[in-house]
């Protein structure tokens, strides 16, 4: 005990040794081992900061000294005995001496390649660039974007042709489910033919394209008219039973084209394949028409554009301006073949009709009624633009055409129908060409005789009384049409768009010219009637009117003239190249006044019947009774379209 007690002590610091820093010694004396450490972290810390501080500022050296350039002699190189080490082995990024040496050697001769180069460069051979590889069509179109357009695809084949690339383009991405539906009416019996014939196209196409459609196209098919008819249920591939589908279709003679009730039917029976198939969805309608549920337009434009469904259509384009459109149609009854053109319910290429559906007076105008507006029916375009499709015209009107380029910047807006109605509650003008607009649809026009018989006074006295019954009633319907534009007037200058602007133009300059028309005609009429005329030439026996300069019909119609043609004009001038301008300048090619001229017809028969009509030899009456009664078992045979 006594040896380590002596030995604990012995290592204890004596107290003469705490003597000359007793504090400080005993502070860390009596500090805990994790003090210490502390401690000792801490120095090392400080000890590498000031390190550190250190380095950060050394100062850096600017080289401001410049090397004199060394004349290069020759004879200084000299060949090393010793393999240079050059490229990616060398220790510097320098030339070695041989390649040094080598420069030297050719160095004359290098001269004279600059002198032979720049004799060369005063006139240099340019040669042509390889030329690129062309795209192939479908790689073409997927690059452009041409969704929610109108596009002529040269007939119902071409647009067959189109939707095989829009096929190609979507299966590209992912598997596509492909939904086909197909007016049931006669007048589409030729087209959905046609498109039978082209189905073994589309796959042999998207072969060529080498797109893969084994498992990844699907096709469904669905019949629509009065009623729905769902003809391909589970999506196929198979070709034998898609085409077995389409040409079992049978006939529709309701004349009813239930477009948007067909597309809700083929999202409830599609979609949840579509799903399953995590694939695209595209939607083609085949039809003629605007469909005549289209008061579901936004419910069905909605749901496909919620459920990322394309819609397409390969249709006709609209008449321009007019809600009523034909189809030419062949039929038979009772052993007689008829052919005429059936007016249906195309629909307009706006969300109303803005066109002031008035007929042309004279012979050279006549027809226009039925030109083209280039676009398809306000209804399908709309579903094809929110969904992202492309509307095919596979027929369009007869007529003359105007250039796309110019006419897209009169294109039809497609906006939903209510934010058309607060334009029309905005904008009087606008309210005011489709109110005048729907009275002319409401309203038959007639168009004046021209010719009278006149080889005697009573004849020619009884044919004016006739013409001018319809004037009075024209007259009253003009008028109406010429206040409800005039209501919006003070609005013109407020139209947003040059559309709106050609439009209410020439229909206020339509309306007031053929006021203008009226009131001449029937005043020239009333003259001839209480005084007629006598012939200046043998053998005249008719009296004809034609358009004349001159205004007598008063000072108020003359100012009614003037007025007609500076809005034409305007039309003309402002819109060059549209439709607008063509019919206001048809307009303004025949004056608005009337003279008469003599001239010469043949007046079947020679005898008169109670003194006024003419009599027709028995055989003549009975062939006219014939033609009377074919022409009413045509118009009653007329099949819905």
């Amino acid at each position: 005990m006594s040896a380590i007690h002596a030995s604990r002590h012995d290592s204890e610091p004596t107290p003469e040794l705490l003597d000359g820093d007793s504090s400080v010694w005993s502070v860390f004396y009596d500090m805990p081992a994790w003090g210490i450490s502390l401690l000792v972290h801490v120095a090392i810390f400080v000890v590498l900061a000031s390190l550190t501080f250190v380095t950060d500022f050394v100062p850096e050296f600017e080289l401001t000294s410049e090397i004199a350039p060394e004349e290069i002699r020759p004879e200084e190189y000299v060949l090393n005995q010793e393999a240079d080490v050059i490229g990616s082995e060398s220790d510097m990024n320098i030339v070695g001496p041989s390649m040094a040496a080598a420069q030297h050697v050719g160095m004359e001769s290098h001269r004279e390649e600059i002198e032979r180069l720049e004799e060369e460069l005063i006139n240099p051979a340019i040669a042509e660039p390889p030329s690129l590889p062309t795209p192939n069509e479908s790689e073409a179109v997927e690059m452009i974007e041409l969704t929610g357009t109108t596009e002529f695809a040269g007939g119902t084949e071409g647009a067959v042709d189109r939707i095989t690339q829009e096929i190609a383009a979507s299966l590209r991405q992912r598997k596509t489910l492909v939904v086909w539906l197909l007016d049931e009416s006669g007048s589409l019996n030729d087209r959905r033919e046609q498109i039978a014939n082209r189905f073994e196209n589309i796959y042999k196409q998207l072969g060529l394209m080498d797109v893969d459609t084994k498992e990844a196209l699907k096709t469904g098919i669905i019949g629509y008219g009065q009623n729905v008819h769902v003809l391909q249920k589970e999506p196929s591939s198979d070709l034998p039973t898609l085409v077995s589908a389409v040409r079992g279709i049978t006939e529709d003679k309701s004349g009813e084209e239930k477009v948007f009730t067909a597309i809700a039917e083929a999202l409830k029976v599609y979609l949840p394949e579509k799903r399953r198939m995590r694939a695209n969805m595209m939607l083609i309608l085949v039809t003629d028409e605007r469909g005549d549920d289209y008061h579901l337009l936004e419910d069905v434009v909605n749901r496909c554009a919620r459920e990322d469904v394309k819609a397409y259509c390969i249709g006709n384009t609209s008449l321009f301006g007019r809600e009523k459109g034909f189809v030419h149609a062949k039929w038979e009854v009772d052993g007689q073949a008829f052919e005429d053109d059936i007016e249906v319910d195309q629909g307009p290429e706006t969300a109303a009709a803005e066109g002031l559906q008035i007929p042309f007076w004279t012979a050279s105008a006549r027809g226009l009624d039925r030109m083209s507006s280039g676009y398809g029916p306000y209804t399908l375009s709309r579903l094809c633009a929110e969904t992202g499709g492309i509307f095919f015209i596979a027929d369009q009107a007869r007529g003359i055409t105007f250039d796309p380029g110019v006419m897209r910047q009169y294109s039809p807006d497609y906006r939903p129908l209510k934010d058309y109605q607060k334009q029309l509650a905005v904008n009087m003008a606008k309210a005011a060409l489709v109110n005048a607009a729907q009275l002319a649809i409401n309203e038959k026009i007639p168009v004046p005789q021209l010719r009278f018989q006149a080889n005697n006074d009573n004849v020619l006295r009884e044919q004016i009384t006739e013409a001018q019954k319809p004037l009075a009633v024209l007259d009253y319907f003009l008028q109406r049409v010429q206040t409800a534009l005039e209501q919006g007037e003070k609005h013109r200058d407020k139209l947003d768009s040059d559309r709106w602007r050609a439009s209410y133009d020439l229909a206020m300059g339509r309306a007031l010219a053929m006021r203008v028309r009226a009131y001449g005609y029937n005043a020239v009429l009333a003259e001839m009637k209480a005084s007629p005329r006598k012939f200046e030439k043998s053998g005249s026996n008719q009296w004809r009117l034609e358009p004349s300069s001159e205004i007598t019909a008063g000072a108020t119609v003359k100012r009614m003239h003037d007025k007609a043609v500076e809005y034409l004009t305007r039309v003309i001038n402002e819109h060059p190249d549209t439709p607008w301008a063509y019919l206001a300048k048809v307009e303004l090619d025949d004056p608005l006044g009337w003279e008469w001229h003599e001239a010469t017809m043949q007046i079947a028969g020679g005898g008169m019947q109670n003194g006024n009509r003419p009599e027709f030899a028995p055989e003549e009456e009975r062939r006219r009774q014939q033609e009377r009664q074919r022409q009413q078992l045509k118009d009653k045979s007329r099949p819905k379209l």
